[in-house]
């Protein structure tokens, strides 16, 4: 019989990955609004202050780079807080969630789908597998080491169409 101290431990442990998916979920969402307007400071605290953020693979440590410490990161994203906005449009999709913790550390790994449009018109489709590292700081989860690696990547033409869709024959 399960003893109430193992039942504890189960129970934090699923309090712990709650919180993890509460701090990724809040970052996508914050990401999905990049503005003038957006809370930068909220956005820089989601991450430890000594916290790596990078691009893996080819694409994307081309495209975005790596940048050490909650500043570094902080200062990344003010650069897509300007007007008129980056994004016109902008929506992360995450999937196949796998949480693990231990203590006061945790890792998440995620594939994620990101639409967006740009100020310019122009729409990419990119998928990206997550690995993220979030460590207990001052009794707050957050990311300790955020990987974005590209799955694939396309410019699309338009999100919505009015063209029917590709079912079989009736």
């Amino acid at each position: 019989m399960t003893d109430i101290l193992e039942l504890q431990a189960r129970l934090r442990s699923f309090e712990h990955q709650q919180a993890i998916r509460v701090c990724i979920n809040r970052y996508m969402a914050l990401c999905d609004q990049l503005d003038a307007r957006s809370p930068l400071d909220e956005l820089a605290q989601l991450f430890c202050r000594d916290a790596v953020w990078e691009g893996k693979g080819a694409k994307y440590a081309e495209s975005f780079g790596g940048y050490r410490g909650r500043e570094a990161i902080r200062a990344m994203f003010a650069t897509y807080m300007k007007t008129p906005a980056h994004f016109a449009l902008n929506v992360h999709f995450l999937t196949s969630e796998v949480i693990e913790v231990a203590g006061e550390e945790g890792l998440g790994r995620w594939v994620m789908l990101q639409t967006s449009t740009f100020a310019d018109g122009a729409s990419h489709l990119n998928a990206a597998r997550l690995t993220v590292r979030f460590a207990l700081e001052e009794g707050q989860w957050r990311m300790a080491h955020f990987q974005t690696e590209n799955l694939f990547s396309r410019p699309v033409t338009a999100w919505n169409s009015d063209a029917p869709l590709p079912v079989p024959e009736r």
